[in-house]
């Protein structure tokens, strides 16, 4: 068959989409399966207001309500907020995992991840800005991750090169994207994405360390062990099965060398859409 047949290349598209899905990690694929279960409860359980139990609403953080700087990055306003998510924030997801394993991604996103910028961003809706502006959206976490992976480029790659200089500074990408999606999605939280972007701008930079945050490593060799993880439970990454190791540290780059182009940042980020009234 000829391989410029449109069924052809929709059948081989369908082959890779499977085939990479089939490779997902646990706890990516755990992350797919709450985003979509979250959008089934909002549609078709309408008499409870999910958006309204779990959105990051500045009046409504108190004690009994911290839940909610965990849970709004499951929930989106729509079926399209939750593709744009899946697609820009899963790739990176996937990666992290395979670098820093199951359990530590899991601690870390169901944990300081998702929890340090939605304080910040409460903080700064509540004290500053005197408003109560509620979010929703894994996007916080892609811009985490697009930082920390702009960082870590900038060690090895300082500019990206235009027209045969050095032009761009490769951590300062992020912006890109962010002024991109404020321009295209202008009901995105701009607000939400700034703090997801000082967050990993700090975990990527080393001022407040990925290891730091995440439990030890001793606690999570023990869990792994004594309910022997890496026996039963299919797509589980463990501790000792990371690809650039335990913390992602890389051995710094001599900045001052002849700069390259830089390649693309995987993946890009989506927005923190405002709850719909």
């Amino acid at each position: 068959m000829p391989t410029g047949n449109p069924t052809h290349m929709l059948k081989l598209n369908l082959q890779r989409a499977a085939s990479y899905i089939d490779r997902l990690p646990l706890f990516t694929r755990l992350v797919i399966v709450l985003m979509v279960a979250c959008e089934a409860v909002r549609i078709f359980l309408p008499w409870w207001d999910i958006q309204a139990w779990g959105r990051l609403e500045p009046d409504q953080i108190g004690l009994q309500t911290m839940y909610r700087t965990n849970t709004y990055a499951l929930l989106h306003t729509d079926v399209f907020h939750l593709l744009l998510n899946l697609f820009a924030v899963i790739p990176m997801l996937e990666r992290f995992e395979a670098e820093h394993g199951t359990l530590t991604s899991l601690a870390l996103f169901f944990g300081p991840l998702s929890t340090v910028p939605a304080l910040m961003y409460v903080a700064i809706e509540k004290f500053l800005l005197r408003s109560n502006t509620s979010v929703v959206g894994a996007s916080i976490w892609g811009f985490v991750l697009l930082a920390i992976e702009a960082v870590r480029q900038h060690r090895t790659t300082p500019y990206l090169v235009i027209n045969g200089q050095p032009t761009i500074p490769t951590w300062s990408t992020p912006f890109a994207a962010l002024l991109a999606v404020a321009v295209l999605v202008p009901s995105s939280s701009i607000l939400g994405h700034l703090c997801g972007l000082a967050l990993g701008y700090l975990c990527g930079t080393g001022y407040l360390n990925i290891k730091y945050l995440a439990p030890p490593e001793k606690v999570l060799r023990w869990i792994e062990g004594k309910a022997k993880l890496r026996d039963w439970l299919p797509y589980y990454v463990s501790v000792d099965q990371k690809v650039y190791g335990r913390f992602g540290v890389l051995p710094l780059a001599n900045l001052g060398a002849a700069p390259a182009v830089a390649p693309g940042l995987a993946g890009s980020s989506q927005r923190l859409g405002p709850t719909p009234e």
